[in-house]
């Protein structure tokens, strides 16, 4: 390990916003030379498979930094004080119009290692039930129901490309096949 720890000299915010912080550093590298990394410090997301009635729910919405609609598993930032489990709570709420009592930690995700720090915890919920739908203010969200199949389908033709549900519907295909990993995680799928 130690033969590839870089070590920092300085570092430099160069960008505070709402959502994350840019920082520009030195760094000693393992060989004795130096250079500079830029990175995103970012506070933390959950995403959650959402299991209802043998079916996926997904979320369609307007992804602004690529300006396309996107399909995804619901999701959202962790907010100050708040740890990961109560962020997906609010989240299937808000963007499904369903709450679960049987919400399972599966794997947390690192979607960009190369430039942030950003972890995403990856959840399965089973057993919905109907609440409101109460999405935030900036949000314009559609529920989609589909079978697994289906939307790994979406995968493969490329209709669904947003890297954390793509983890995520491969989680829900695997936990459907092995016996032993959903015994691992406690989860029932009906």
């Amino acid at each position: 390990m130690k033969k590839f720890l870089e070590t920092p000299i300085n570092s430099e915010k160069v960008f505070s916003g709402r959502l994350l912080q840019v920082f520009l550093d030195k760094v000693l590298l393992p060989n004795g030379r130096t250079s500079t990394r830029e990175y995103i410090k970012h506070q933390g997301a959950a995403v959650i498979i959402p299991v209802h009635d043998g079916e996926i729910l997904l979320v369609k919405q307007y992804r602004y930094p690529i300006r396309q609609v996107m399909l995804e598993l619901p999701a959202g930032k962790i907010d100050p004080g708040e740890d990961a489990y109560t962020t997906i709570q609010r989240e299937l709420g808000e963007e499904t119009g369903y709450t679960s009592e049987h919400i399972v930690a599966l794997q947390p995700i690192h979607p960009c290692v190369g430039y942030s720090n950003e972890i995403i915890h990856l959840y399965i919920a089973t057993d919905l039930q109907k609440s409101d739908l109460l999405p935030d203010d900036d949000e314009t969200l559609e529920v989609i129901s589909l079978p697994l199949n289906k939307a790994l389908e979406m995968v493969y033709s490329g209709e669904i490309s947003d890297s954390k549900t793509i983890i995520g519907l491969f989680w829900a295909d695997k936990l459907r096949m092995d016996d032993n990993l959903r015994k691992r995680f406690g989860i029932s799928l009906g």
